[in-house]
């Protein structure tokens, strides 16, 4: 059985597009640091299928799409064959990526989501399943380029969307395993949701929409400090045994030197 999603030629088409264009973004970016047409290659191919190969070796799916489907694997290597060559052309259209990137966050979400849940597995792990699927290929491809992860750099909605948008695959999933809703509803569901992630994702960069950080404090309010009723171990460690020896050698030779200058004037006063 497949995933909704993957059940539809239509659909099929976009997340083919998806895969391309989150090729062109990892190609764009070994570009940019200036690497070798092989090394723009395998960043494309890992941006685009990375989070699909981190999703089957979850599932126990063997060998992972991201080797055995022939249509992506040559989809990601022409993006990075493309993009070698019309990087200029690539940088200019950063709208166009956001909005496709945005679309490859909604299918990978529900798509991820959807095979985890056809493999069995309980609500909780197909939406970590369907977040691994989505984040894991971008994650991939920022540390093989040695740079800040854009789930982490980014603060506008990134991984929110796509968390949304595996708990509501997760939600629909359940309802259809119940009854609730037909295959074809299920579908329409699918859809919505794509699009309300595409959504939330463009609306956080357009309005400039930010999750909040760590609380702003410019006091500390600690207890105050209460007295030890135990005594304080001694600090016990070589310099302080050496300092203490030394010291120690020195009230002894100060002894001996004051007791070699009264000891000839007591024995000039016996005499």
């Amino acid at each position: 059985m497949e995933p909704v999603l993957e059940s539809n030629a239509f659909f099929m088409a976009i997340e083919y597009l998806a895969i391309f264009c989150c090729g062109l973004s990892g190609g764009l970016m070994a570009v940019h640091k200036r690497y070798d047409l092989f090394s723009i290659l395998m960043t494309s191919w890992l941006t685009a299928v990375g989070g699909g190969i981190v999703r089957d070796v979850l599932l126990g799916i063997f060998p992972p799409v991201g080797i055995s489907d022939r249509g992506l694997v040559l989809t990601t290597l022409a993006s990075g064959l493309v993009v070698a060559v019309i990087h200029p052309e690539v940088d200019k259209l950063k709208w166009t990526m956001l909005v496709v990137d945005a679309l490859a966050l909604g299918l990978f979400a529900v798509n991820g989501t959807s095979k985890a849940l056809i493999y069995h597995a309980s609500g909780m792990t197909a939406v970590f399943i369907g977040m691994f699927t989505t984040l894991s290929g971008g994650l991939i491809r920022d540390v093989l380029l040695n740079e800040v992860p854009a789930v982490i750099k980014d603060r506008h909605w990134y991984a929110v969307p796509s968390f949304v948008g595996c708990v509501l695959t997760v939600l629909l999933g359940k309802a259809l395993s119940a009854g609730l809703v037909t295959f074809n509803a299920e579908m329409i569901g699918d859809v919505l949701i794509v699009g309300i992630v595409v959504a939330m994702r463009i609306l956080s960069v357009v309005f400039n929409i930010q999750l909040p950080g760590a609380l702003r404090r410019h006091e500390a309010h600690l207890p105050p400090v209460q007295p030890s009723r135990y005594l304080r171990r001694p600090v016990i460690h070589p310099q302080a045994h050496d300092s203490g020896a030394s010291s120690h050698s020195r009230n002894r030779d100060d002894d001996d030197a004051g007791g070699d200058n009264d000891e000839p004037r007591t024995s000039g006063g016996a005499k």
